[in-house]
């Protein structure tokens, strides 16, 4: 299991990879991303190539992943920059079809290795095409962005619904490595990361963002030392993940069913709060044209 960190601080990306973190995660995306977002309690981040450059010497060659924006026709510019840079692995946001994902590996040109972050629903109705085009190397699964274009109510509802278990299963016949959103640390979040790392584990997925819970918006390593022992908490979520991969089917079932019934008394508390807060919201009409698992 790979687990990634969102920082462009130095210091704190030199401390995350010697206590167990594998990735360091730029985040460059900005286009779009308030207007979906914004009502949310998310994190919007303000980095810039220029981190990436800064990065590139305290982080192992591999081990630097930047988001870019959606592709736009300043696409081959950022990607040529960001590559410039250092970036080893170029992950694209909210893509929605073959032809956005093979401009992408074309701009990159084997220069760097490629994710696709798999977070809308044109891109999941046209995911095996997409992991087809030439250059594609991983994919990751974005429950957040996702679950906010079905019109549902709780990030992991995908999860719960089949519709993760379907692309998983594309995504294994394919060959290609995958990741799944975020998880936060052993006993936190509104889904406890325990149960959330077995189904990774279940579906084969072998990378997962972590959360903010792992650093708390803090600004140096200092303060995330006096929140919690990190690395510590790093081998707490590799455990969890290891006893699924080693769990018996039967028990990997339990858990499945123990994590939907979590989502839906989740997405349940979550949409009467929300009522209860603006009595005229109605579910999206994409909710129930897309609620079914996308067919593999």
């Amino acid at each position: 299991m790979k687990f990634l960190l969102i920082t462009n601080c130095t210091d704190i990306a030199q401390f995350a990879l010697a206590r167990g973190v594998d990735r360091i995660f730029v985040d460059l995306e900005s286009l779009g991303k308030q207007e979906r977002q914004g009502h949310l309690d998310t994190v919007m981040s303000r980095h810039s190539v220029a981190d990436v450059r800064r990065l590139r010497p305290v982080v192992p060659e591999g081990r630097l992943l930047v988001r870019i924006n959606p592709m736009n026709e300043g696409s081959p510019q950022e990607i040529d920059a960001v590559i410039e840079a250092g970036a080893d692995i170029l992950m694209l946001p909210m893509f929605r079809n073959p032809a956005e994902v093979r401009a992408f590996t074309s701009a990159v040109a084997g220069r760097a290795k490629t994710c696709l972050l798999a977070e809308t629903i044109g891109a999941a109705e046209s995911l095996r095409d997409c992991v087809r085009v030439p250059g594609v190397d991983e994919v990751h699964l974005g429950l957040n962005d996702l679950h906010l274009e079905l019109g549902l109510n709780f990030m992991f509802e995908p999860l719960a619904n089949g519709m993760v278990d379907n692309l998983a299963a594309l995504l294994r016949e394919e060959g290609v490595p995958f990741g799944m959103g975020g998880v936060a640390r052993a006993g936190e979040g509104l889904l406890p990361a325990e149960l959330l790392l077995s189904e990774h584990a279940r579906l084969g997925s072998s990378a997962a963002i972590l959360s903010r819970t792992f650093h708390r918006q803090a600004a140096s390593v200092h303060e995330i030392e006096s929140q919690m022992d990190f690395g510590s908490e790093i081998n707490k979520l590799r455990a969890a993940y290891s006893a699924g991969l080693q769990a018996a089917p039967e028990a990997l079932h339990a858990t499945r069913e123990r994590v939907r019934s979590a989502i839906a008394e989740i997405a349940t508390a979550i949409r009467q709060k929300r009522l209860q807060q603006s009595p005229h919201i109605s579910q999206s009409p994409l909710t129930a044209a897309h609620r079914g698992a996308v067919r593999a």
